[in-house]
């Protein structure tokens, strides 16, 4: 049979893998960067580099690693750039829930029972769009979506890796596209708020400002997805061969699962029922002073709320199939999952110690304002100037990979700058989210990088940060050219991007 010739994109992929796998294993690489960001910043510190914060006003030099404020700095932050590590504790605490979800058999039997029976040309494009609107959930959807999108795919005898990346990148891109109104949008709003008043302290951004966007993304999104996912990486990956994945007797037949299925669902909904009566109940605790749930203590507290429901669902659901007997039990299946997240543990301690090095100097924020500069100073005009901010803030993602602290630094300078040109802050924030939202599960920076690479190994031992990279970056490239066309479109057709936030200034 003849050999079907590879397209350059496909060959460029393969390059990009096998050139990321010759990579060291990630917890070396990252070791090596840290040593690598030490140096760097004993460079800069040598030519007295400084960069002016543009929110602040202060002026920050570079801080030189190789002195004794920096050893100071590296030997009495180890363990608190460990256990500080924002990812950390959310996913072990998920994984608490989800893992005892998964040991007593519920997710294998809801997955066969319910996803499993969808028009099998649907499910894709079903992954994709639960990814997406997971971020109503914030960060918790990568840890939730991104394993169970695997596993539907396993199930139906898919590869799933192409599983894993669609849920994946849906769930990173959901930070700039949701039908509802999310803790990010409040965020970014904020700060959007206190930006655009260097120029008019009455102009107020709602968190509002992006959601006629933001609901045509979600669509758009799950075609492109779902499209991307069966006739490009799936494509490419090819038949699963990497054979059974190592079983816990959940997909047994249990006894009684039919019915700890509907007792499952049962305890769930319970448990909604009372959050959703202590929300709205006056004075509530776990709204705003408004009385509003965005922001409130309920999205502050999103995940620990989460957890306890996927506690409370696994542990109706293990008693009514007689696997969990006792309390024991369910720290035994608790202790199960934690375990097989020890080389996260692993890869996350140098990856902690990375990011906070590169902090700490302040080299990201010095490349982020030098090359805000350097794009003022090239003068483009139009949408040229939309492109090129699109395209500096996505490239700007693989150094901050944070949305709220990037913006917070762009913000002061970008939103002034583009109000001067005539364009309206809630543009400015869009274009800055679908930059951000676009490369974020591309850079192998991106904080749950680590935890989704844990997942690919399960079902991939040789995976590598190269073949997470080539998986991806079909995804990100998709997206965001999508989202620049529709940007263009909302540009040119002056159509409002939500509730009282045009394009242009009137």
């Amino acid at each position: 049979m003849k050999k079907e010739k590879k397209g350059f994109f496909q060959r460029f992929l393969d390059i990009v893998e096998k050139v990321g796998n010759k990579l060291p294993d990630p917890f070396i690489l990252f070791v090596i960067l840290a040593v690598a960001m030490i140096i760097v910043s004993w460079i800069f510190s040598l030519f007295n580099a400084s960069v002016v914060h543009p929110g602040t006003g202060e002026e920050l030099d570079i801080n030189n690693l190789i002195s004794g404020e920096g050893l100071q700095f590296i030997l009495t932050s180890m363990l608190d750039n460990f256990t500080g590590f924002a990812p950390l504790g959310l996913v072990l605490s998920m994984m608490l829930g989800i893992g005892l979800a998964e040991k007593v058999g519920l997710l294998d039997y809801a997955i066969r029972k319910t996803v499993l029976k969808a028009p099998s040309f649907l499910l894709t494009y079903v992954l994709v769009f639960v990814g997406i609107l997971g971020n109503l959930a914030s960060d918790a959807a990568v840890v939730i979506i991104t394993p169970l999108a695997a596993l539907v795919f396993y199930k139906v005898g898919r590869h799933p890796l192409a599983g894993l990346a669609a849920g994946f990148a849906g769930a990173g891109a959901g930070f700039t596209a949701n039908l509802f109104i999310a803790g990010t949008d409040a965020l970014l709003a904020g700060i959007s708020t206190e930006a655009a008043a260097i120029i008019d302290e009455t102009l107020v951004i709602t968190p509002l400002a992006n959601w006629y966007f933001n609901i045509i993304s979600v669509f758009i999104l799950t075609i492109i997805g779902g499209l991307i996912t069966d006739k490009f990486v799936e494509p490419r990956l090819g038949k699963y061969k990497g054979g059974a994945v190592e079983k816990d007797g959940s997909e047994e037949e249990l006894p009684n699962a039919k019915k700890g299925f509907i007792n499952a669902i049962i305890a769930g909904l319970a448990y909604i029922a009372i959050v959703a009566i202590v929300i709205f109940v006056p004075n509530s605790p776990l709204t705003n002073e408004q009385g509003g749930i965005v922001p409130s203590p309920f999205l502050d507290g999103i995940i620990p709320i989460i957890l306890i429901l996927f506690i409370t669902i696994g542990v109706a659901f293990g008693v009514t199939v007689g696997r969990v007997k006792s309390g024991a039990d369910v720290s035994r299946y608790m202790s199960e999952s934690i375990k097989e997240m020890s080389s996260y543990i692993v890869l996350v301690f140098a990856i902690a110690q990375f990011i906070a090095y590169f902090n700490w100097s302040n080299l990201g924020l010095w490349v982020a304002v030098n090359g805000a500069e350097f794009l003022t100073s090239i003068n483009f005009t139009g949408f040229g100037l939309i492109f090129g901010y699109i395209i500096f803030t996505s490239l700007l993602n693989f150094l901050i990979t944070s949305g709220s602290a990037k913006w917070a630094i762009e913000a002061p300078i970008f939103v002034p700058m583009f109000m001067q040109l005539g364009y309206h802050p809630a543009f400015t924030q869009v274009a800055y989210r679908v930059a951000d939202s676009s490369t974020n599960i591309m850079t192998p920076l991106f904080p749950y990088m680590v935890i989704v690479l844990s997942f690919m190994r399960k079902y991939d031992k040789n995976a590598n940060i190269g073949t997470y990279m080539s998986l991806m970056l079909p995804y990100s490239l998709a997206f965001l050219t999508t989202w620049i066309i529709l940007i263009a479109i909302f540009y040119f057709t002056g159509m409002p991007l939500g509730p009282g936030s045009p394009v242009f200034l009137e």
